[in-house]
């Protein structure tokens, strides 16, 4: 059986016995029901994972004590910024939640032409802390040990003017240019736009950018599918996939 895996934001330390959070708690003791003396894996996005025995169990408190500690590095040599058109429900989720688990370093929800979200300040704080949740829950599933960055909300020129890679790329299927005629990066920036697509006027604007227009199939993905398909591919060119 699986040992379950649980991210813990607190300091975590070997031979030390900590309380859980009330999150780990909750999935621990009333989802599910361990008992004292059995294993879990926490891990706090430092690139460690640590193997903890269960000392306290109760549906609103549990202990655990670190019993071992191993530094496992999963996150790609290739970083990959992904600027997303922000999308509603469960669409922006899936993107995260699935751009996480093929690697990606960090996303930047953007705010576009066509984009139909229309969120204010503090509406906003809160999506940003349910995707960073979403991506910790992908960290869990996939084995990952550093937490992708999910950035603050931009407008997209602002984005455009401000994020640094080796290689820039918006998706446009008016391009037949594949992506292994480029030379290998160390960084890419993907650019990703909503349901709608971005409009002629937001291309020319990445491209003023330094981005460069690439298709990667002859059918049009979903604002949501798009990234996941992508990031595989720059993966496998480049990162570890493959």
């Amino acid at each position: 059986m699986r040992i379950p895996r649980f991210y813990e934001s607190t300091d975590i330390r070997q031979g030390e016995a900590f309380s859980l959070s009330d999150e780990v708690t909750q999935h621990v003791a009333r989802v599910l029901r361990m008992k004292a003396g059995q294993q879990i894996t926490l891990f706090n996005g430092d690139g460690a994972e640590h193997l903890c025995k269960l000392t306290h169990v109760e549906k609103r408190h549990a202990e655990a004590i670190v019993i071992d500690t191993h530094h496992v590095s999963r996150s790609s040599p290739l970083a990959i910024h992904i600027g997303q058109s922000v999308s509603r429900g469960e669409r922006m989720d899936y993107a995260v939640q699935k751009a996480t688990e093929t690697g990606m370093a960090s996303m930047t929800p953007l705010i576009t032409e066509r984009c139909e979200v229309k969120l204010n300040n503090e509406r906003q704080d809160k999506r940003i802390r349910h995707w960073q949740q979403v991506a910790v829950s992908a960290c869990e599933q996939s084995l990952r040990n550093e937490l992708p960055t999910i950035n603050a909300i931009q407008t997209l020129d602002d984005w455009l003017a401000n994020v640094e890679a080796d290689l820039k790329l918006v998706l446009h299927h008016h391009t037949e240019q594949p992506l292994g005629d480029y030379p290998r990066p160390d960084s890419v920036a993907l650019l990703i736009g909503p349901e709608g697509g971005l409009t002629e006027d937001e291309v020319s604007a990445a491209l003023a950018a330094g981005f460069k227009p690439v298709a990667i199939g002859p059918r049009v993905m979903r604002t949501e599918t798009a990234p996941v398909a992508a990031q595989a591919i720059l993966q496998y060119l480049w990162g570890d996939l493959g």
